[in-house]
């Protein structure tokens, strides 16, 4: 049972460019997140995490900040965040702010004074290196590594002026903090206490396991092929060799002090005793971190994430079920989450987005989540069941995400003679874009999907289906048959915090045999009991064996009703497709 209040939350993500337009500029604002504070209280949200605000010249979508004290003026001012504090602690809630501390925008002071000359005093602020050098005695990148929103392209930026390269892994308008400078970190504490003492509750912490590089900076193995330049050198940075020592220094200097909650974005690390050593109770450096498996689940092994690859319902069971059992049993915990502003829409990318089973296949994964162990995060219009937008979209046009950009200008270099190749590669970009996350929020049917008001041109396209999927249509659904997919997710997070015993703390089981359709297991509480979620991962009807060992007292809950299930308690079960089931256990 708990020993952090922040156990049991339920921390809903906003991406505050594409949440609410308060001033018709078409760019969502911190205004607008405050006039939507009521719905998100009845969703049943206990803290509002927002991707970051502050002012940066958008080269990433906020995540190059230029000041780290100050709210870029497209979302507004720090008074505008003030009240938003104010107005969320009224409904009993808090703010979770996100922290970028890997990297800065290339405008921030530090680094304008970084860049000046090799002898400013901020110079060592920033990874700077002496180039080597061609056969023509022309400037080449100090080593191999890829840039990691653009695998085509160096890590690494040159700075003619001062004739030495700085480490950029995400893009050349993110170079890269050194860590190794004490004075760095002073300063990166000293952002963060500003921002709790300003009413923040913690923190998401922004790739925060690559803060620490392995200082010899040796070429990355040539993984994506001969014929490549550049190659994914992480294994010199992520989880690097003092990650935990400067995580532990930001414990002990600042959360410590405040209680704080932290969730840390840690990609590429999957190693349960290295994930435990960060998120130990008592020990660990961090409350939680995110554990990308699933999110991960299509990508190609030791591929970039732009990739495609088969996965079955068997490869959820398994890094699911490892996952639970593992921070069970060695007193860690998880975050739970589907979605993020980093990763397609989930119902599109594990169920069926089609107009005919986009409600069970979304309330499928609510189901799924609400019953699993940990903190619950959910993505804004994750709620809605909203989709990826339709594949007719132009690249070129409608795309904003600089990773999108940067993929399909090379597919087109590379495959732009090879029709076959590059649909290939589109594909990929129809499937895995970061954009499909961060289109305007559905509210209503009206203009802009009342993302803005009418006549004003939001920042990035609507998708077409707004008025067929919005939340206005969806909280006041009365229609025969199942609950809508925002009705749903509030009866379970509602259901969750009921039988928290269970389902947030409890102890989890997998159960049946291995299925190509279905995913079972257990969940069981001291005062709750035993309860039993069978979840059909396909589109098939399908007919689920009941373990002999078990008895099921009742169906309580399922996508395909409002009411309890009629459906066998005994032997086995009829699914239909994308159907979930919680049944209660003798």
């Amino acid at each position: 049972m708990p020993d952090s209040w922040w156990q049991e939350a339920v921390i809903y993500q906003v991406y505050p460019s594409s949440f609410k337009d308060s001033n018709r500029d078409g760019w969502g604002d911190i205004q607008g997140i405050t006039s939507q504070l009521d719905y998100l209280q009845r969703l049943g949200v206990d803290i509002l995490w927002c991707s970051p605000m502050y002012k940066s010249p958008q080269a990433d979508m906020g995540y190059d900040i230029s000041d780290y004290k100050a709210i870029d003026p497209i979302y507004g001012s720090n008074s505008d965040l003030d009240r938003l504090v104010v107005e969320l602690k009224r409904r009993g809630m808090k703010l979770m702010m996100d922290l970028v501390v890997n990297h800065t925008s290339e405008e921030h002071a530090w680094f304008r004074e970084s860049r000046a000359s090799r002898s400013n005093s901020k110079r060592s602020w920033y990874i700077w290196k002496d180039p080597r050098r061609d056969q023509d005695g022309g400037p080449q990148p100090p080593n191999n590594w890829s840039q990691i929103l653009g695998e085509a392209n160096s890590a690494w930026t040159y700075d003619e002026e001062t004739d030495q390269y700085y480490l950029s892994l995400f893009t050349p308008e993110q170079p890269d903090l050194n860590w190794e400078n004490p004075d760095v970190r002073a300063a990166v504490h000293d952002v963060m206490r500003f921002w709790l003492d300003k009413g923040a509750c913690g923190y998401r912490m922004d790739v925060i396991n690559l803060i620490s590089k392995d200082q010899r900076f040796p070429d990355a193995e040539p993984s994506l092929g001969p014929e490549r330049k550049y190659h994914p050198g992480g294994k010199y940075f992520v989880n690097g060799p003092r990650m935990h020592e400067f995580l532990q220094e930001i414990k002990h200097e600042v959360l410590e002090k405040y209680g704080a909650v932290t969730v840390g974005e840690m990609p590429g690390v999957s190693d349960v005793d290295e994930i435990i050593k960060t998120v130990k109770r008592g020990t660990g450096e961090l409350s939680m971190i995110f554990i990308f498996d699933v999110v991960d689940i299509d990508n190609v092994p030791g591929k970039v994430r732009m990739t495609l690859q088969d996965w079955s319902v068997k490869d959820l069971r398994r890094i699911v079920s490892k996952w639970q059992k593992a921070m069970i049993e060695k007193d860690g915990w998880n975050s739970v989450f589907c979605e993020n502003h980093d990763n397609p829409r989930s119902v599109s990318r594990y169920t069926d987005d089609s107009d005919e089973y986009r409600t069970y296949g979304a309330t499928l994964l609510a189901l799924m989540q609400t019953t699993l162990n940990g903190t619950l995060y959910v993505y804004q219009g994750e709620e809605l069941g909203m989709r990826n937008f339709p594949k007719s979209w132009d690249p070129l046009k409608d795309y904003k995400d600089i990773e999108a950009i940067n993929f399909w200008k090379k597919s087109l270099d590379l495959y732009g003679d090879d029709p076959e190749e590059l649909a290939r590669q589109r594909k990929v970009l129809e499937k895995k874009a970061r954009d499909h996350a961060r289109t305007p929020m559905q509210w209503n049917a009206g203009p802009n999907a009342g993302f803005a008001d009418e006549g004003v041109k939001p920042w990035m396209r609507v998708n077409d289906d707004y008025r067929e999927v919005n939340a206005e249509k969806q909280l006041s659904d009365n229609s025969e048959g199942g609950l809508s997919v925002w009705q749903f997710w509030q009866r379970g997070l509602a259901n969750r915090k009921m039988h928290k015993d269970a389902f947030t703390y409890g102890d989890f089981e997998d159960v049946g045999a291995e299925s190509e359709e279905v995913f079972a297991y257990v969940r069981t509480g001291k005062e709750s009991g035993k309860w039993l979620v069978v979840l059909n991962f396909s589109g098939k009807e399908v007919r689920w064996e009941l373990p002999k060992s078990m008895e099921v007292q009742g169906w309580m809950a399922g996508n395909y009703t409002k009411g309890r299930p009629e459906k066998s308690l005994e032997d086995s079960v009829a699914l239909h497709p994308w159907e979930g089931l919680l049944g209660r256990l003798v």
